[in-house]
């Protein structure tokens, strides 16, 4: 009997493991990079507004943009402070130096408190203060 006319056993292939696929959406992507910006903006803070030097938790700090983003700011992490809700909608999308000439008790708790941000805005601030205070 010639070889063809065997039974071929059919022997199965060795089975792939299965990755298991983790269903991450663009939403989900973007709250994680947000959640992580806020907690790196926190602690460059010191954990406080850096408007009126008010201790903050996560849940009642917000993000605020210096120089605005209606203004053509960015989220660049030297752009980015902690505030209490009061301060940031007291600062709206104000320039910080019209601000902190407003308020000058503000720019010199920015000065202390805003550790992490640009040295131009800084610089700024610390100008407007004094021009505020010889006012």
């Amino acid at each position: 009997m010639s070889q063809r006319g065997l039974l071929r056993v059919h022997q199965p292939r060795p089975a792939r493991a299965k990755r298991a696929r983790v269903a991450t959406s663009t939403h989900a992507r973007i709250r994680e990079h947000k959640r992580a910006l806020k907690h790196a903006t926190m602690r460059d803070c010191g954990r406080r507004c850096v408007y009126c030097g008010t201790c903050l938790a996560i849940d009642v700090a917000t993000l605020d943009h210096v120089y605005p983003l209606a203004h053509g700011g960015t989220s660049a992490p030297g752009n980015l402070v902690t505030a209490c809700a009061r301060c940031n909608r007291l600062k709206g999308d104000m320039l910080p130096v019209e601000f902190f000439a407003r308020h000058p008790w503000a720019g010199a708790n920015f000065v202390r408190y805003a550790r992490a941000v640009h040295r131009a805005l800084k610089r700024g601030a610390r100008r407007a203060v004094s021009l505020a205070m010889a006012a």
